[in-house]
């Protein structure tokens, strides 16, 4: 499986290429940008340009772009609400699909797969009207995007609109058929179990946020430092038809070499798969 890493790992710091030199030392073979703007600003011109030189300098691919959360330059500390395809006011619905279209722009310059979209926030409820109108923006980004040869990836998410059975609702009722889905291992452990999300998405797999829990809270670890059986997780993904990447989603701690910590990753989930 392709080796791949996103850059969330650093979202504090404003993406550059020593980053992303370390995300390849460490056995990454593709990598996720993370658009929050303090990090990757997607409307800045130059830091795209700069980011999309190092991509035509070195081996490692663009893989994926994860879809902004908030649009200002502070991850919402300033009071600016969250992006949100399900938002009931539709003036804010407008805003985010705007937002997220800013960063689908990007592929003008440089080119990615995927761009993983979130439906609603974390912890939102469900409603009937809620789920229609995220189908809706998700029928408007994907038609967005086409053209810039990006295909959606929508996400399992700790929320009632972005369980499993809702997603593969989502696109089987808007015969969604060019809408994949991102599956995360630690959003699906903290929902009670791996392998039957798992199941229930595996047509739709095409990328992966792999990550470690201890069932309690959204932490993000390295694979091994929470409770999910690596053994079943690995297995169950080199089994996806669409052969998925195993692509980490951690959360950075300051000081922590993240290139030792990314090799020590691999090694234990291509360990696992023996």
């Amino acid at each position: 499986m392709l080796r791949a890493m996103s850059t969330f790992v650093a979202v504090k710091q404003r993406l550059q290429g020593a980053l992303l030199d370390t995300l390849v030392r460490g056995g990454a073979q593709a990598v996720e940008i993370f658009c929050a703007r303090g990090h990757f600003d997607y409307t800045d011109s130059s830091q795209v340009k700069e980011v999309a030189s190092w991509f035509q300098s070195n081996t490692a691919t663009l893989h994926s772009l994860h879809s902004p959360l908030f649009a200002d330059d502070d991850w919402g500390r300033s009071g600016s609400p969250a992006l949100n395809l399900a938002a009931v006011e539709k003036r804010e619905r407008i805003d985010s699909m705007d937002e997220i279209k800013r960063a689908l722009e990007v592929a003008e310059v440089l080119p990615f797969r995927f761009l993983i979209q979130h439906i609603g926030t974390p912890g939102e409820g469900f409603s009937d009207k809620k789920f229609d109108q995220a189908m809706t923006a998700i029928e408007h980004l994907r038609a967005f995007a086409r053209p810039l040869g990006v295909t959606i990836l929508v996400e399992n998410i700790p929320n009632e609109l972005s369980t499993p059975e809702k997603l593969d609702e989502m696109i089987r009722m808007a015969h969604f058929k060019d809408v994949g889905v991102c599956f995360d291992t630690g959003h699906a452990h903290l929902n009670g179990t791996v392998a039957r999300d798992f199941e229930l998405l595996k047509d739709r797999i095409r990328s992966t946020h792999v990550h470690d829990n201890r069932a309690d809270r959204d932490a993000h670890l390295w694979p091994g430092e929470g409770t999910i059986d690596w053994k079943e997780a690995v297995e169950l993904l080199q089994s996806a038809p669409h052969s998925p990447p195993l692509l980490l989603e951690i959360e950075g701690v300051e000081g922590a070499d993240v290139a030792a910590g990314m090799a020590q990753a691999f090694r234990r989930l291509q360990g696992v798969r023996a």
